[in-house]
């Protein structure tokens, strides 16, 4: 860690939900690489930018770690200096360490994707993303991310059926290796915390506690004792003996949309005491202002997805061409 720079860290994630701090994944597995990092943080969830992939990020002061950015917030932390897990790992085990990682990254995260966007009835995914949005704007935003999720995995028409069968196949072998790698262990490499810990701690306690009974995905990770006993006793030891912690205050506020997205703690109580009606200041009614504009941003979307919808089903646009064809 930097010297000192670790203090003050606020992590801006999506709310929490499902008896987790934050139900997100990505922003999970960042919240639990903090903890298991012995670091000082405070969590704020971002409320204004529901779909936006530089969630979650870190920030203190001037700093700022997106999401989107140097491929992570963990690789950022660890590049900048700031929290590193993996800063002590011998040697011999880096080629394992990172062949692990990767198969976590890849072949985990994308089933648990899939499941959330698209084999599923969408609940979680709206209630993780888009429960604080109206309804249409709502109903829009899921069926352009699921469209989206769909396009980056591959799924059509056609290949619908093979590509699930081959993202529940990759997700088993993840699982059977993760498994014989962590045996009896507490940790996966050393018997200390690594970025691995972070990233498969955060998919599991995803997979167990937001996902569906129903989830193929769920089951499939049920079938290793070992590792469902070890994101359960780590949940136990991060989360919920720590929660009553002051060491780690939890705040809502609403995160600016702007380049800079750091705000004071004090204007942003989400509880304010009842006071005396008074003049809206000039933030607050620049804040109204944006309001409306985002509404009628979105009601525009709304109508120009009805009309993409209606021009799809003319039959003079459909050429037959299954291979860009996805399905709702």
């Amino acid at each position: 860690m930097a010297d000192g720079k670790e203090e003050g860290l606020v992590l801006v994630a999506r709310k929490g939900g499902f008896g987790l701090p934050t139900a997100c994944p990505d922003c999970l597995s960042v919240y639990l690489h903090l903890k298991l990092a012995q670091v000082q943080f405070n969590l704020q969830f971002d409320l204004a930018n529901p779909d936006s992939d530089h969630v979650p990020y870190v920030e203190c002061g001037d700093y700022v770690a997106f999401n989107n950015e140097k491929g992570g917030v963990m690789e950022s932390l660890k590049e900048d200096n700031i929290v590193d897990l993996d800063s002590k790992l011998q040697t011999h085990v880096i080629p394992e360490w990172l062949s692990t990682k990767a198969m976590i990254c890849s072949w985990l995260a994308v089933a648990a994707q899939y499941e959330l966007w698209v084999a599923s009835d969408g609940s979680a995914a709206d209630k993780i993303y888009f429960s604080d949005l109206s309804w249409p704007i709502r109903k829009v935003l899921h069926w352009k991310q699921t469209q989206t999720m769909k396009k980056i995995l591959g799924t059509t028409q056609l290949s619908a059926a093979d590509k699930e069968e081959e993202i529940y196949r990759k997700a088993a072998k993840a699982y059977e290796a993760l498994s014989l790698r962590l045996g009896d262990q507490t940790f996966f490499f050393e018997d200390r915390p690594t970025s691995v810990d972070s990233m498969f701690l955060g998919h599991a306690l995803f997979v167990l506690h937001v996902l569906p009974d129903t989830s193929v995905l769920r089951s499939n990770l049920l079938k290793h004792d070992n590792l469902v006993k070890y994101a359960e006793n780590l949940k136990v030891e991060l989360l919920e003996q720590s929660s009553s912690s002051s060491s780690v205050p939890r705040s809502t506020f609403d995160a600016s949309t702007s380049s800079t997205p750091r705000r004071r703690a004090s204007q942003w109580n989400s509880k304010p005491k009842p006071k005396a009606k008074r003049e809206k200041t000039e933030e607050e009614k620049t804040f109204r202002r944006r309001a409306k504009y985002f509404l009628a941003a979105q009601f525009v979307a709304v109508l120009v997805f009805l009309s993409l919808l209606g021009g799809a089903n003319d039959p003079e646009l459909d050429d037959g061409d299954d291979e860009v064809a996805y399905e709702d």
